[in-house]
């Protein structure tokens, strides 16, 4: 299952983010994909945002990971640009994000595509011309459940 959308602006980018924030649920682990720029760390801030998150959202490029909570559910923005040791994953205790009460968004996945565990939604995202070309790929049935939530909200 794919949606593909057109960005023309950070205005398209916080629409969307709020009909993926309606969209997702506990368990989800979210890659996104793209160059430098593309707008991957953009686009979590305004779903984190959508979602209830509250005050600074720090990029994780120098942490790795940057934690969150709001009433029950914790979220975790990973961003592995620096990322080079898979022990790291293992001493940081990575692994035991993805236990399925969580929503882990991870930029720059490809990095560590061998140690997470699983992923439910692939967001890749292309600069051509003067807009943003963001797809959504899904793997598992909880990340198609949580796409077909999202096209229907888009459709709306």
């Amino acid at each position: 299952m794919l949606l593909t959308c057109e960005l023309f602006d950070l205005s398209d980018t916080e629409d969307i983010a709020k009909d993926i924030a309606l969209s997702v649920k506990k368990g989800l682990v979210i890659t996104l994909n793209g160059n430098l720029g593309a707008g991957k760390t953009t686009l979590t801030r305004s779903i984190l945002r959508s979602l209830g998150i509250t005050g600074s959202i720090k990029s994780p490029t120098f942490t790795l990971v940057e934690p969150y909570e709001i009433d029950d559910l914790k979220i975790f923005h990973f961003d592995l640009y620096r990322f080079s040791d898979p022990e790291e994953w293992f001493e940081a205790g990575f692994d035991e994000y993805f236990e399925g009460d969580s929503i882990c968004f991870i930029e720059w996945a490809e990095k560590a595509v061998t140690l997470i565990p699983h992923i439910d939604w692939q967001i890749n995202i292309d600069l051509i011309d003067d807009k943003r070309i963001l797809n959504i790929n899904t793997f598992t049935a909880l990340g198609e459940s949580c796409l077909k939530n999202l096209i229907k909200s888009v459709d709306n």
